[in-house]
């Protein structure tokens, strides 16, 4: 079976910037598993649980590390080791992680610890346009309508952050619906490419 790990900083950032490139894979066979580092739940207590009922909906497995938001740098080495138990652990074909131009301190740390941590296999970074004031997506998956729903239906389990301005499911399909235009498509969803693997194509 064909594994994919996506690295989420915080509960919700996974089905945000690639829920329905999951979807797809999950359609088509692939075993995906999502690493929260942390659920904020100091802040909200309930966004465990809302993950969860996201992750039942999107057909994944996965787990919540309990780093304290916002102090990622601080446990920098701890995320590293957490990442490369993993990587010793499992191996995987594709892993999803927030792009390199993601200006939150938290995201960033993930990303490059991710770099350090998964050597062998291809890195794509996925985009949250409100924490990207520029970035260079050079990777596209195109998406069905049954994609986007799917991605809807598991952001909508987050009612604890339907506050947020970014959290419209109208802003969501312009995301996906102009990344499709560039691909000459219904909708898609765009990816920094970090590091790409090409054993698997060939």
């Amino acid at each position: 079976m064909r594994r994919a790990l996506v690295l989420s900083p915080h509960t919700d950032d996974a089905e945000l910037g690639c829920g329905g490139t999951i979807a797809k894979l999950v359609e088509r066979g692939w075993s995906v598993h999502v690493i929260y580092f942390s659920a904020v739940a100091e802040r909200y207590p309930d966004l465990a649980d809302e993950a969860a009922a996201s992750g039942k909906i999107m057909g994944v497995t996965h787990e919540i590390l309990g780093f304290y938001t916002r102090q990622f740098p601080r446990d920098r080495q701890e995320i590293l080791q957490a990442l490369c138990d993993h990587s010793r652990q499992q191996s995987y074909e594709l892993v999803f992680t927030p792009a390199t131009t993601d200006i939150h301190q938290d995201h960033g740390v993930v990303t490059a610890e991710a770099l350090r941590a998964f050597r062998n296999c291809t890195l794509l970074g996925y985009e949250l346009p409100w924490n990207n004031l520029e970035i260079e997506l050079n990777c596209f998956v195109s998406l069905e309508e049954r994609h986007v729903r799917k991605k809807l239906k598991a952001l909508d389990c987050y009612d604890s952050q339907k506050h947020n301005p970014y959290f419209d499911p109208k802003f969501f399909r312009s995301v996906v619906r102009m990344r499709g235009v560039q691909l000459a498509v219904p909708y898609a969803e765009g990816f920094e490419t970090l590091k790409v693997r090409l054993d698997g194509m060939l």
